[in-house]
């Protein structure tokens, strides 16, 4: 009995192993791929803000979202994070007033104000699609992250294009281990 106790484990432990390789590759392809195509939306996923400034990652990521916005990929943008702990502003709403100071018009940028985390933004972002009967998005963030952010948002029948912010940063696999981790423990219902 211990042996084949022994055993399941033991198979149980190499099975997750080789789930998380899996998807640890699967995030690290995803995230040199741009698919940016005509869509219903552009959705920016947040990053952090500084007293009502985006934070250079964050300028970058919707700075990417303006370029698909001006060659036409989709009508409306929306900006996506919560308050992070700053009494004042938010990560969707420093994105929005950046890109009205961009000339982007307010009436083609919708916000996403509460969100505390990728996937309390992303189910967010779910309704607001589903209320407006938007059925196709570009996801913007940075590379590693496209690969969850389009799990999650297909999950709910969306067509998603993943369109990762320019970066010169270097391949860091403990990264991709991160957000396969992160993936696999969304996809066992540990949200």
């Amino acid at each position: 009995m211990k042996r084949l106790l022994w055993r399941t484990g033991l198979l149980g432990v190499v099975l997750v192993a080789a789930l998380l390789t899996y998807l640890t590759f699967r995030v690290r392809h995803q995230s040199t791929l741009d698919e940016a195509r005509s869509a219903d939306l552009i959705v920016v996923l947040g990053a952090a803000e500084y007293a009502g400034r985006p934070s250079p990652v964050f300028k970058a990521r919707l700075d990417h979202a303006l370029d698909l916005y001006r060659r036409g990929l989709a009508p409306r943008i929306l900006t996506t994070g919560g308050a992070g702990g700053d009494p004042v502003f938010t990560e969707g709403g420093v994105g929005r007033s950046y890109l009205i100071s961009q000339k982007v018009p307010a009436e083609a940028i919708l916000v996403e104000p509460e969100g505390a985390h990728t996937a309390h933004s992303l189910a967010a972002t779910v309704e607001i699609m589903n209320t407006l009967r938007l059925r196709s998005c570009i996801v913007v963030s940075d590379g590693y992250h496209i690969y969850r952010a389009k799990v999650m948002l297909e999950s709910h029948g969306l067509d998603v294009h993943g369109s990762p912010r320019p970066s010169e940063a270097p391949d860091n696999w403990w990264i991709y281990l991160r957000e396969a981790a992160s993936l696999m423990l969304w996809l066992i219902g540990l949200r």
